[in-house]
């Protein structure tokens, strides 16, 4: 019986300290109950992830996206059909990367053909590789937007989370210094909040970092397949002008 009065009488002293309420160890507990700043930084952080997670599901969709279009315009491509009747079929529609990179070339292709009389010339093949080089280059750019946030998030969201941490932690010390009593129920709440902040930019950043290593690997692989794609139809371009030659 005494043992039970003595530990109601603990808590009710702890419930004084803490400003007359047993604190909240849930999320949204600690966030209520945390400092501003503190609550800044979570507020920040979770925006952030919130951001990255919208990002990543974007990219994954539109990377598997341009490969099932890749697999099925390289087969017509390479079925043995005319070209020329491809790029009747495919030029008003073009909405993936290799399809716009054919018709761009084949565009560049017939308007040199027409102007030097149907013959295809040495300078006809070099204004052809230009174009199917800027073309990567910007179809890459557009597959790559918001790719930097992902970086960005990924190594500045522990940063943040450590700002949130170190804050806390002074909130502690503070509340040590202004009670004279270093009881864990004084110091808790703020190391909690601590702790939630360094959490919240681990959710954060780790996502971030493996989604943008992923996903930089990804479109490395396919930005190799348009550079290889843009050869042979090099290849295919110079054999033709061989051919016209002789």
């Amino acid at each position: 019986m005494a043992q039970d009065v003595t530990a109601s009488a603990v808590e009710a002293v702890e419930a004084i300290e803490l400003g007359g309420s047993t604190p909240d160890f849930s999320f949204f507990g600690m966030f209520w109950q945390a400092d501003l700043i503190v609550q800044s930084v979570m507020i920040i952080l979770l925006g952030a992830s919130v951001w990255c997670w919208a990002i990543i599901w974007d990219k994954y969709k539109r990377l598997r996206s341009v490969k099932e279009s890749a697999d099925e315009f390289e087969a017509e491509f390479w079925s043995g059909n005319s070209l020329e009747d491809l790029y009747e079929r495919t030029r008003h529609n073009a909405d993936h990367p290799i399809a716009i990179l054919f018709v761009s070339a084949m565009r560049e292709w017939q308007r040199s053909a027409s102007s030097t009389t149907g013959k295809i010339t040495m300078g006809t093949q070099e204004r052809v590789y230009r174009v199917m080089q800027v073309t990567v280059s910007r179809e890459m750019e557009r597959l790559e937007h918001y790719l930097s946030v992902l970086a960005t998030v990924g190594s500045t969201a522990p940063f943040v989370g450590l700002f949130g941490t170190v804050w806390g932690i002074m909130n502690s010390f503070q509340s040590i210094a202004s009670s004279n009593n270093s009881s864990l129920a004084v110091v808790a709440p703020g190391i909690a909040e601590a702790l939630a902040a360094t959490a919240m930019g681990l959710v954060a950043a780790i996502p971030a970092v493996v989604a943008y290593n992923v996903l930089s690997n990804d479109l490395g692989r396919y930005a190799n397949r348009l550079e290889g794609f843009a050869e042979e139809f090099g290849t295919i371009l110079s054999r033709q002008m061989d051919e016209e030659h002789h």
